[in-house]
C-alpha cells in the first residue's frame, strides 16, 4: 500500500524565492529536486502509526517577515524565552531578531541565521546542508528541503570553547506561513558549545505543519550539548528529525523536551562514525487529550570503542498514545562499543496508552549492549507511602512523576529553560 500524499505546492513560485533571495545556484537546484522527490517518495514508514491519518498539509507560503528592535517586542507566548547575550529568533518564516556578542565574534564563531550562511559562508554550509538528513529519505525530508527557511547555522573554528549557551527561539503565529527552520551545526576539531531551541505557537487552533531538520557534525575531540523544547498547541502537526555525524572522540548530548499539545513525529539519532565517540541522549514527553506521539531515538555505532546512552522517559493521559522507540544498532567491525538504552512510560489514565519498543541490532560479537523497558501506572505502594508521611494523594502522585522526569529536566544546561520545561509539564499535566 502506498503511504504518499499529493502536496499543492506551488514549484514556480518555490524557484522564484530562492533567486529573488539571491540563493546561490546549487540551493536553488537543491529545492527544485527537493520538490521533485516530494511529489515521488511515500511519507515515512512509522511503527503503529498512520501518519499519512494526520494533517500534514498545511505548509502555507513563504512570508516575509519584519524584524523587531528587541525580544520584548516579540509575541506574549515568548515572552521570557530569548535571553542571553547570542540569540536568534525566527518567527514563521523568517528571522526578526539576532543577537551576537562581540566577544563570540572575536573568537572566530559564525552564529547567525541559514538564509544569510548560505549567501556569505557557502563554503562551510555546501559540504554539510542536507548531508546527515538526505532529501530523498521520505517525502517529509524532501519536502524540507525544497520549502526550509530561516533557520540557524553555527560554525566553531577548532579549538573553541563557548562557555555561555547559544540560543534560538522558533515562534509560529501565522498559519499561512510557512514554517519550516533548518539548525546546523559544525563544530570543528576539540571544539565545544551548547545550543538551546524553543518551539512554540499562538495560532488560534489554525492547522500547520511544522517541518524540521537538524543537523549537527561534531570533527575529532569536539563537543556539542544540544537541547530542545517544543511546545506547540494542538492544531500544530510537528515533524523532526535530528541527526549528529560524530568523528574520532567527538561528542553529542542530546536533552530533548517533546511537550507539543498536536500529533508529533521526532527521530533523533546519532550516526557514531569515529572511535570512541559518544552519544548521550534524554528524551522526555507527556502526551495529553487524544494526542499521537511517535519518537525514536537511535545510535548507529561504525566506530571502534564507540559509545550510546539513551533513555526516554514518557506520561501519558486522557486518550493519548505514544509509540516510544529506541534503537541501538552496531555496524560489523565496531569492536569495543557499548550502547545502552532505558526506555518508561507512565500511564495516568486507563485510556492513556504508550507502546515501549527497545531494539538491538547488533552485528559484531566484542561489544557490550544492553536494554530496559517498562509500561505501567504509578506505584499505587509509593503513593501509600507518601501519604503516611502526611502527603496528600494529589501531591504524591505529581512528586512521583517529577522524579520520573527528573533524569531529563535536571539535564537542561539553563537554568531558566529549566524552569520552563518543570513549568510546561506541569501545565500539561494540570498540576
Amino acid at each position: 500500500m502506498s503511504n504518499q500524499t499529493t502536496l499543492s505546492i506551488d514549484s514556480n513560485s518555490v524557484l522564484e524565492l530562492s533567486r529573488s533571495k539571491q540563493e546561490p545556484e546549487w540551493m536553488t537546484t537543491l529545492r527544485s529536486e527537493g520538490l521533485s522527490l516530494a511529489n515521488s517518495l511515500d511519507l515515512p514508514t512509522l511503527e503503529k502509526t498512520r501518519i499519512d491519518r494526520w494533517s500534514i498539509s498545511s505548509y502555507g507560503s513563504y512570508k516575509a517577515q519584519s524584524p523587531v528592535a528587541s525580544v520584548d517586542a516579540l509575541p506574549a507566548v515568548s515572552q521570557g524565552l530569548a535571553g542571553g547575550e547570542n540569540v536568534i529568533v525566527q518567527r514563521n518564516s523568517g528571522i526578526v531578531f539576532t543577537q551576537v556578542s562581540e566577544a563570540l565574534k572575536a573568537q572566530g564563531v559564525i552564529f547567525t541565521d541559514l538564509e544569510t550562511a548560505v549567501r556569505e559562508h557557502a563554503d562551510l554550509v555546501k559540504p554539510y546542508f542536507m548531508k546527515a538528513v538526505e532529501a530523498n529519505e521520505n517525502q517529509v525530508t524532501a519536502t524540507h528541503a525544497a520549502l526550509w527557511n530561516g533557520g540557524v547555522f553555527i560554525y566553531v573554528p577548532k579549538n573553541v570553547v563557548i562557555e555561555a549557551p547559544l540560543q534560538a527561539l522558533f515562534i509560529a503565529d501565522d498559519a499561512e506561513a510557512t514554517f519550516a527552520p533548518h539548525i546546523l551545526i559544525v563544530a570543528e576539531q576539540f571544539s565545544s558549545v551548547s545550543f538551546v531551541e524553543n518551539f512554540v505557537s499562538a495560532l488560534g487552533g489554525a492547522p500547520l505543519v511544522q517541518n524540521g531538520v537538524v543537523e549537527v557534525f561534531t570533527k575529532p575531540g569536539a563537543r556539542v550539548s544540544y537541547s530542545s523544547v517544543h511546545s506547540m498547541e494542538e492544531s500544530v502537526t510537528d515533524l523532526t528529525y535530528r541527526r549528529a555525524i560524530l568523528e574520532d572522540d567527538s561528542a553529542i548530548a542530546w536533552v530533548v523536551g517533546e511537550l507539543n499539545y498536536g500529533n508529533s513525529m521526532s527521530d533523533t539519532t546519532s550516526i557514531l562514525r569515529g572511535k570512541g565517540s559518544d552519544s548521550d541522549a534524554k528524551v522526555i514527553c507527556v502526551g495529553t487529550q487524544e494526542q499521537k506521539l511517535n519518537l525514536t531515538t537511535r545510535a548507529v555505532h561504525w566506530g571502534k570503542a564507540s559509545t550510546s546512552d539513551m533513555i526516554t522517559r514518557a506520561v501519558m493521559r486522557d486518550g493519548a498514545t505514544a509509540i516510544i522507540n529506541g534503537i541501538t544498532k552496531i555496524e560489523k567491525g565496531a569492536t569495543g562499543c557499548n550502547g545502552q538504552q532505558t526506555e518508561k512510560v507512565l500511564m495516568l489514565s486507563p485510556k492513556a496508552r504508550g507502546d515501549a519498543n527497545p531494539i538491538l541490532l547488533i552485528d559484531e560479537d566484542d561489544v557490550k549492549a544492553g536494554h530496559a523497558a517498562s509500561v505501567g501506572q504509578v506505584n499505587a505502594e509509593q503513593v501509600h507511602y507518601l501519604m503516611s508521611r502526611g502527603i496528600t494523594k494529589e501531591e504524591a502522585q505529581r512528586l512521583i512523576i517529577y522524579g520520573f522526569l527528573a533524569p531529563v529536566v535536571s539535564e537542561i544546561p539553563v537554568k531558566s529553560v529549566e524552569d520552563q520545561l518543570q513549568s510546561l509539564v506541569e501545565r500539561k499535566l494540570g498540576q
